[in-house]
């Protein structure tokens, strides 16, 4: 019988699986919503990116706790040092890091000649800031290409002090909703299985209602790793 791995390393491929399909279901949704004349709109890619945060929770709960996100381990790093040493931050940021960029990597071979067909019948240039009208399927920009435009043609602006206020407010709430459901003396929601879908429609929410500045990443890893991509 095969001894089993270490601890840290299961939690940390655990990290890697979930994070892949955190970030593989929103940038599919994003994907599908600007690529394609599927319809899909604010509330419905929110909807779909709180799918795949509750089933990503579900995956990689038992074997690391499900952070998924770099601000997320960190704030169990400060928080709850007993629970999570700091030492551990590193491999976790690198193992979330390595499935956001794998999900980057599987989206762009999927979604790879639409996005080019995209680009071309828009006339975007790799680079120029009118890019950001394809490249936001992968990345976050502030405010949001696909409503107020991009470049030249942006018809809104938001500063980048504000851009990362505006993030910092939603990752703060997202974290806080995650401890108040992880807490054992919260006796308010006594099935603690049913918190992932909680935490879920938490993120849904926050995209929903701030992505048209920022388009809500509260995930540094879901914002850099497909950057690295494209």
């Amino acid at each position: 019988m095969p001894a089993p791995l270490p601890r840290l390393l299961r939690a940390c491929i655990a990290e890697a699986a979930g994070t892949y399909l955190l970030v593989l279901f929103s940038i599919a949704a994003a994907a599908s919503a600007v690529l394609t004349p599927s319809g899909l709109h604010l509330w419905q890619v929110a909807s779909i990116t709180g799918v795949g945060v509750a089933l990503a929770i579900y995956v990689a709960a038992a074997a690391s706790g499900a952070h998924l996100n770099p601000a997320v381990s960190l704030a169990f790093a400060v928080r709850r040092p007993r629970d999570f040493p700091p030492s551990r931050l590193p491999a976790y940021w690198g193992a979330q890091l390595a499935g956001a960029v794998l999900a980057g990597g599987t989206l762009y071979a999927v979604y790879g000649a639409l996005l080019r067909r995209f680009e071309a019948a828009n006339s975007i240039t790799r680079g120029e800031p009118e890019s950001a009208l394809s490249a936001m399927v992968f990345g976050q920009y502030f405010p949001d290409p696909g409503m107020f435009g991009a470049g030249a043609n942006a018809t809104f602006s938001i500063s980048p002090w504000a851009a990362a206020g505006v993030e910092a407010f939603g990752t703060a709430i997202l974290v806080l909703v995650i401890f108040a459901l992880v807490d054992a003396r919260n006796t308010s929601l006594t099935a603690k299985s049913l918190a992932p879908f909680f935490i879920g429609f938490t993120v849904a929410a926050l995209i929903a209602l701030f992505a048209p500045l920022t388009q809500a990443g509260w995930n540094p890893a879901r914002d850099f790793g497909p950057r690295l991509i494209t």
